[in-house]
């Protein structure tokens, strides 16, 4: 066992050595140095950065667009976005194995970013881009693809993790600074803002990102095929049943994710018209949120994985989501929303803790299938969720009566003057069937086992799997494979 882990290794910082050697001797096209994953880093924090800028603005902008049916409207929008995201993740993160990370990353951060200036301009069409974006909105598939391919297997879970703190990072402060400067100077200033960030994270993909993937590394450049099997969405989805712990584990992904895709597509809504936050209110919480979010996947994180095993800590992370949903859907009050949200970062833990354990009990060579599966689960659930929160906040008769404070309302009355119909004691109805999906994928989890090993399968499960590998491809196991995630709503 351990002289097969020293052979992976050495396999793995051969390839590694490769790669460096192709990008020295010329291999690698026009950017500053060598790629890293701080290129990556940079790439995340000013896309989202400049969405984040808009939080305030575009809870306002829905409202007045869609007058009836807010929660509706906005679920069907989000929802739209996550499944084309989730139709089209396979097709991009095949395209950018063959034609290179760099081509790849400028066209998702372009159509992702495409909608930005449109606010203004027509909301109309502002809403209807942004749920066609969905198909290039996989900016995390290629960033991740881009940090595998110049990291080394050992350093690939502190590099995704960089990545991901990068992320939560980027929303701490920019609600609060688009909320502020929407105050003072009015929201069009923070849609030029934000648009004028979005075309330098374009330029500085143009100008200072290398290429990770040497073509002398791809299967075989741009003359290479792509097969229907590579580019489709649901052939992960389809090899779910061949193995029961895997079926366990993606049953589990998919009873939780379900909710809290649904959840991020509509609480800062529910927040600021329901609840009624103010714009500087709703901005605080993501960015309390945010750091707490990031000590949990971090700090508390590491401390769990050791002391209680990985299975315990994503049946911790389930119990703490259960919490959650359950406050957010009878909480009635701004401090019990609060108090959720430090729960809310505790559960967070989850996904890290499926991950690791998928890495833990699965081989190197079947790394991207098992992960690709749980990755395909979340793509679906990006589009189901917000489309099913908003279903139920219709049919409870969850609505607005009156549009929300605007421009400088916002700096001289900051007491809520609207009101919402609801005809059921239940605050937030979707949140408590949240909670109960939580509560089955707690008790899915349970049969779970703690230390088990994927590989043990029939020969069919492994010639199955390996059927899906690229004809052309030359890398080693686990190096190629790694998993295209799906971006999360902001």
């Amino acid at each position: 066992m351990t002289q097969g882990k020293k052979k992976k290794r050495a396999a793995n910082r051969s390839i590694m050595l490769a790669k460096k050697i192709i990008i020295k001797d010329g291999g690698t096209p026009q950017g500053i140095g060598s790629p890293s994953v701080y290129h990556a880093v940079i790439v995340i924090f000013l896309e989202f950065f400049a969405w984040g800028l808009l939080t305030a603005p575009t809870l306002v902008v829905l409202h007045e667009t869609f007058p009836k049916h807010t929660f509706l409207m906005n679920g069907l929008i989000q929802g739209v976005k996550g499944l084309l995201s989730f139709l089209s993740a396979p097709l991009i993160g095949a395209l950018s194995d063959v034609w290179g990370r760099k081509s790849f990353l400028l066209l998702t951060v372009f159509f992702t970013c495409a909608p930005i200036p449109l606010m203004k301009i027509s909301p109309w069409w502002y809403f209807a881009v942004i749920s066609v974006s969905g198909v290039f909105a996989v900016t995390f598939s290629v960033v991740f693809a881009y940090v595998a391919d110049i990291t080394q297997e050992h350093e690939r879970s502190m590099a995704y993790g960089l990545v991901s703190a990068t992320f939560a990072a980027s929303l701490v402060t920019s609600p609060a600074i688009g909320a502020y400067l929407g105050r003072v100077y009015g929201d069009s200033l923070v849609v030029v803002l934000a648009t004028a960030i979005a075309l330098l994270d374009i330029c500085f993909i143009l100008v200072a990102v290398p290429e990770s993937l040497p073509e002398k590394m791809r299967p075989a450049s741009w003359g290479a095929p792509i097969s229907w099997e590579q580019a489709d969405p649901f052939a992960s989805l389809k090899k779910v049943g061949q193995d029961s712990i895997v079926l366990l584990i993606c049953i589990t992904v998919f009873l939780s994710y379900l909710p809290e895709a649904g959840q991020y597509s509509s609480f800062f809504l529910y927040l600021r018209q329901i609840m009624k936050f103010s714009p500087e209110s709703v901005a605080a919480f993501i960015a309390v949120l945010g750091i707490l979010s990031i000590i949990a996947q971090t700090i508390v994180l590491s401390l769990l994985m050791r002391s209680i095993g990985n299975k315990n800590t994503i049946l911790l992370g389930l119990g703490f989501q259960i919490l959650q949903l359950a406050w957010y859907g009878f909480g009635s009050e701004p401090w019990m929303m609060w108090a959720a949200g430090a729960v809310a970062a505790m559960s967070s833990i989850t996904f890290p803790a499926v991950s690791a354990l998928v890495s833990r009990t699965a081989d190197a060579d079947q790394q991207g299938v098992v992960q690709g599966m749980i990755t395909g689960i979340r793509g679906l659930c990006n589009g189901l969720g917000p489309a099913l929160y908003g279903f139920i906040f219709y049919i409870f008769h969850v609505e607005l009566k009156e549009l929300p404070m605007t421009g400088t309302d916002l700096g001289t009355n900051t007491s809520p003057q609207h009101h919402f119909e609801q005809n059921s004691i239940i605050p937030g109805p979707p949140f408590l069937f949240g909670a109960c999906s939580v509560l089955l994928a707690l008790l899915v989890a349970l049969f779970i086992p703690e230390h088990t090993n994927l590989s043990l399968r029939s020969s069919s499960w492994r010639k199955h799997c390996g059927s899906h590998s690229h004809p052309h491809s030359t890398q080693a196991p686990g190096e190629a494979k790694e998993p295209l995630l799906q971006d999360t709503n902001v």
